[in-house]
């Protein structure tokens, strides 16, 4: 559906500020944080194959959607291997952006542009670094698609699953004036906890990423959709 084609509009719309994650959410990035975690660890010495390496990645499953240096924190103890896994992290995930592996999840431009048009704010956020946000949003052509874009630096560093990145956005764009009218939507446990915990009158988890409807609900979705495609109708329902 184009953004011109709503069918029933609504006049006074009241959730007004949504806030999306991208990989797994509103970009299809196809097993991506699993290879560049594992190229990452490979520098310090992680061998693929290895029960050291099953055992992070295990650990990089259960966690998407939280800052990457929280989890390199978690993983590899000491801030200065930290910072290293993370860098290369970030080199290896870049290489694969720039190889054109990463593409739109089905209909999310058009759910952005949706609700755009019905005059809501939309906010873009992720648990990467802003140097590979950025290079996401290049690939795509979303530079300038939303009002704001969000990583975990622009809002203090800590990332998901605390909500700091959601309230950076309320309270940034001004959008609504209650958190109640905030929508949050994102495809891991840490998605919908962050959503929960800034008071979002929706949480809406995907079944486009890493976690399935039983996590998602477990950690506090309002609701589950297939696809961020299905966010402007289910919205509409609420307010109407």
């Amino acid at each position: 559906m184009n953004s011109t084609d709503n069918p029933n509009p609504n006049p006074n719309p009241t959730l007004n500020l949504i806030v999306l994650d991208m990989a797994g959410t509103t970009v299809a990035d196809d097993g991506l944080v699993e290879q560049a975690f594992s190229a990452a660890a490979g520098t310090l010495g992680v061998e693929p194959g290895s029960a050291d390496h099953a055992e992070k990645l295990d650990y990089v499953r259960a966690t998407m959607g939280e800052s990457k240096i929280s989890v390199f924190r978690h993983l590899f103890g000491d801030e200065d291997r930290a910072q290293r896994a993370n860098v290369a992290f970030e080199e290896a995930y870049g290489r694969l952006v720039d190889g054109g592996r990463v593409a739109p999840v089905p209909g999310a431009r058009e759910a952005i542009e949706r609700l755009q048009a019905e005059g809501r704010t939309v906010v873009l956020s992720t648990g990467f670094a802003r140097t590979t946000q950025d290079a996401i949003l290049a690939a795509l052509g979303w530079q300038d698609l939303v009002a704001l874009t969000l990583c975990p630096a622009d809002a203090g560093g800590r990332g998901r699953p605390y909500p700091d990145m959601v309230l950076a956005a309320f309270l940034r764009t001004g959008a609504v004036d209650d958190v109640a009218h905030l929508v949050v939507a994102g495809d891991t446990s840490y998605d919908m906890l962050s959503g929960v915990r800034s008071g979002a009158g929706i949480v809406a988890g995907v079944l486009t990423g890493a976690h399935d409807q039983d996590q998602l609900s477990r950690h506090g979705a309002t609701h589950v959709l297939g696809s961020v495609a299905g966010l402007p109708d289910l919205i509409a329902r609420a307010e109407a």
